[in-house]
C-alpha cells in the first residue's frame, strides 16, 4: 500500500498537451513505456560508463546502468510505500541527456557550448522528452507528466541560479517549480543512481585490472564485506569471492538509504508528496558515517580508475573526436542528418545552429561518433 506521503496517479498535475486517459495503465505506467521506446532510450545500448563502447563487452554502458539504477530504485521505493512506476520512469530516464563518451564527452561539449549558453546532460535529458524525440502526431517530445519532468529536473535537489538554457526555455513554457525539492519517488532515483555506479565501477575497475581485489579489500565498508565471505566460505575462488563481497557492499548500501529515509520520514511527519517537496532537505539520502566511507572509495576510484593512464588517454582521444565534430558540423550543417537540416532553416544566428548541432552530437553513440569522426578525417586528408 502506498504511504501517505507517496506520489498518486490520481493527483497528477497532467500533461503540458492534454491526452486521453488510458483505460488500463497509470500516467506514470505510461510515461516509463513512453521512456522505453524512445529512440533516445535504445541508443544508451551504446553510450559509454567509464570505458569506451567497442572496449569490451562486460563493461558497463549506459543501458545496463539505467536498468541496474532502476532495480535498486524499486527496490527502495517498494519498501518506503512509494509509486513504484514513476521512480522506474524517473530511474530509466536519468540518463537519457548523456553524450557520447561518459562525462568526458559532457566535458567537451560544455567546453564548446560555453559561447551558445553550455551543455548540462539533466537539462538535456529534459530536451529531449520534450522536444528531441519527434514520433507523436500531436507533439514534440513524449508529453510526459509534470512529475515526471519535475524529477528529471531537480532529482539531485532545487536548480537555482542560471539556469542551463535547455532547461530555462522549457521552464519558461511549463513550470516545474525547480526551487523546491522533488518527490520521494524522484529522490530515490538519485540515490540508487548513486548506489549502482559505486557498486559496479568497483566491478568494472577489477575486470579492467585497474586495481586488485587486495586493494579492495582494504577500503571502508569492503573490509567488513570480505571478512564476512572469507568467514563464511573459506577458501572461495578469486571471482566468487569477490563477488560475494561486492554484493554485501551493494546492500549494505541499499540498507543504509532506506534506514536514514525512514527517520527522516519520521522526522518531518510528512503526510503528501507536497511535505516532501517542501521539507527544506532531502528526505532519501545516505547516512553521513557512510557518506564519508563512500567518499574514501570514491577517491580510491578517482585516482586508480577515472584517472588510469589508459583511460586518461583514452579521455583525450575521444575530446579531440567531439572537438573535431563540433566545427565541422558547425561549418557544414549540411553534412548534417535532412530532418536536422529542416531545423536550420528555423534559426537565425550562430547560437540556434550551434545548439542543433550540440543536440545532434549529444544524441550519438559512441561507435557512430567514432564512425563520423574517421570519415571526418578521411575527407580532411588527416590520419
Amino acid at each position: 500500500m502506498d504511504a501517505a506521503y507517496a506520489s498518486k496517479p490520481g493527483e497528477s498535475r497532467g500533461r503540458l498537451w492534454p491526452e486521453d486517459i488510458s483505460t488500463f495503465r497509470s500516467c506514470w505506467q505510461r510515461d516509463r513505456d513512453r521512456i522505453i521506446h524512445a529512440s533516445a532510450f535504445r541508443r544508451l545500448k551504446h553510450k559509454t560508463q567509464v570505458f569506451i563502447e567497442h572496449e569490451g563487452d562486460y563493461y558497463r554502458t549506459r543501458l545496463t546502468h539505467s536498468l541496474e539504477v532502476a532495480q535498486v530504485a524499486r527496490t527502495i521505493a517498494s519498501v518506503l510505500g512509494l509509486n513504484g512506476e514513476l521512480t522506474e520512469a524517473l530511474a530509466l530516464a536519468h540518463d537519457l541527456g548523456h553524450p557520447p563518451f561518459g562525462h568526458t564527452g559532457e566535458d567537451a561539449l560544455e567546453a564548446l557550448m560555453a559561447p551558445y549558453g553550455g551543455f548540462d546532460h539533466n537539462a538535456q535529458a529534459i530536451r529531449i522528452v520534450t522536444s528531441l524525440e519527434r514520433h507523436y502526431a500531436q507533439f514534440d517530445g513524449l508529453n510526459l507528466t509534470w512529475e515526471t519532468l519535475e524529477g528529471l529536473a531537480k532529482h539531485n535537489g532545487p536548480v537555482t541560479g542560471d539556469l542551463p538554457w535547455a532547461l530555462a526555455e522549457y521552464q519558461a513554457r511549463h513550470d516545474l517549480e525547480l526551487d523546491t525539492y522533488a518527490s520521494a519517488e524522484a529522490q530515490v532515483a538519485a540515490i540508487a543512481d548513486d548506489v549502482a555506479y559505486n557498486h559496479h565501477d568497483l566491478h568494472d575497475g577489477l575486470r579492467a585490472e585497474l586495481f586488485s581485489t587486495d586493494e579492495l579489500a582494504g577500503l571502508p565498508i569492503l573490509r567488513d564485506c570480505f571478512a564476512e565471505v572469507d568467514r563464511v566460505y573459506p577458501g572461495l575462488n578469486y571471482y566468487r569471492r569477490r563477488h560475494e563481497a561486492l554484493r554485501r557492499f551493494f546492500g549494505i548500501l541499499v540498507e543504509d538509504v532506506i534506514a536514514v529515509a525512514k527517520t527522516n520520514l519520521a522526522e518531518i511527519g510528512a503526510d503528501s508528496a507536497a511535505d516532501i517537496r517542501h521539507a527544506g532537505r532531502p528526505v532519501i539520502c545516505f547516512s553521513r558515517a557512510l557518506w564519508a566511507d563512500l567518499n574514501v572509495i570514491r577517491k580510491f576510484l578517482f585516482d586508480r580508475m577515472y584517472r588510469a593512464p589508459s583511460v586518461v588517454e583514452m579521455r583525450a582521444e575521444v575530446t579531440r573526436v567531439i572537438e573535431d565534430l563540433f566545427p565541422f558540423f558547425l561549418a557544414h550543417p549540411d553534412r548534417l542528418p535532412k530532418q536536422w537540416r529542416k531545423d536550420v532553416d528555423d534559426v537565425s544566428d550562430e547560437t540556434g545552429l550551434a545548439r542543433i548541432v550540440s543536440d545532434y552530437i549529444a544524441g550519438m553513440t559512441d561507435r557512430f561518433a567514432l564512425q563520423c569522426h574517421a570519415e571526418f578525417m578521411k575527407e580532411n586528408g588527416r590520419p
